[in-house]
This record gives structure tokens, C-alpha cells and sequence, in this order.
């Protein structure tokens, strides 16, 4: 269990750049959850794509906490608000074929310390889902990787950004997205 926490908790103190969320679902990784959290769902409907909500949309900008190899780590981030809570899509080309992946909300512009903390939806609350938002997938063979997740709960604005990093490294931040809202 301690393990699961401490993932959970991250972030420490030849397929085209121009492929769209729906486009990198038929080849991302399958359902992904630890310690029975679910941490995306490459076949939900992307950020982007859901009716009725507000969408804010962000381009991953490279860290330079990030490994040495992602050097072309390129994609963009949305985050959509609709009656039903808080859907998160992160799409990326340029991470190492077959790695694992995670990416986190954060309460701060990628500008601020990487992102600063996690986004919590209850401040001091659990560093797990659901009161953080989690993703988790597996890049492909030509290294792209895509997912989304979805939380019953409503960010507001204070969830403006979110960071991506190899799951066995959580301190090696790779990039971070800004939302623009």
C-alpha cells in the first residue's frame, strides 16, 4: 500500500505529431488503475470532444527535470467542465515505446516550480484519486501515448496546469501544459 501511495502521490518536491486524441485512442494503452483507482480510460470520450462543457486547452512545453532521451516530447492537454465533473485528455508523441506514464493536475502555472503541487479538490485531503486527478498510460511502439480520465467533481479554475512523467521517475518531471482559461 505504501508503494501505491507513494506513486499516486508523484511529482516529488513513425505516427504523426498532429494526431488527435480520438485518432491516438485506437492504438493508447488499455484502462489503467492502481490500488482500484482508475487512472484513464484511452476509449472514454476525449476532453475536447464533449458536448455541453467548458474547454480550456494547453501545449506541453519540455521540463528540464526531464530524463535524458525526451528531448522531442511534444503535445497538448485539455481539461473540460460539464455537468457531469471534470474530464482531462493528455495526448503526447516522443516518449520512449512501450514506458508507462503519469500526469497529474497541479495548482500552479508550469512556471511556478514545474507546476508546483498536485491539484487537490480538498485541500490537505488524500494525495489519491478522487481528490486528485491521475493519469496513467503506455506510450506505443512509435511512442505515442494518450488517455483520459474522468472525476465527478468540478476543478473551477484552480486546476491550471498538468505535468507528465515516467512512472518509475516521479521526480523527473518531463513537461509541463498550461491551461489557458
Amino acid at each position: 500500500m505504501a508503494a501505491t501511495a507513494a506513486l499516486l502521490s508523484g511529482c516529488g518536491s513513425s505516427e504523426s505529431t498532429s494526431k488527435t486524441p480520438t485518432d491516438a485512442a485506437a492504438s493508447a494503452s488499455p484502462s489503467r488503475s492502481m490500488g482500484g483507482m482508475a487512472m484513464g480510460d484511452p476509449s472514454a470520450t476525449p476532453a475536447d470532444k464533449i458536448s455541453d462543457a467548458e474547454v480550456v486547452k494547453g501545449d506541453f512545453q519540455l521540463l528540464d527535470t526531464r530524463p535524458p532521451g525526451l528531448d522531442d516530447v511534444e503535445g497538448t492537454a485539455w481539461l473540460a467542465q460539464s455537468p457531469k465533473g471534470t474530464t482531462v485528455t493528455v495526448s503526447l508523441t516522443g516518449l520512449k515505446p512501450d514506458d508507462v506514464y503519469m500526469a497529474h493536475l497541479h495548482a500552479q502555472p508550469c512556471s511556478d516550480g514545474n507546476g508546483g503541487e498536485h491539484f487537490r479538490f480538498d485541500k490537505g485531503g488524500a494525495t489519491t484519486p478522487p481528490n486528485e486527478v491521475h493519469l496513467m498510460f503506455t506510450a506505443d511502439t512509435s511512442g505515442t501515448g494518450m488517455t483520459t480520465v474522468n472525476n465527478s467533481r468540478k476543478t473551477g479554475e484552480e486546476a491550471v496546469a498538468v505535468v507528465v512523467h515516467p512512472r518509475d521517475a516521479q521526480d523527473n518531471r518531463i513537461a509541463c501544459a498550461d491551461f489557458d482559461f
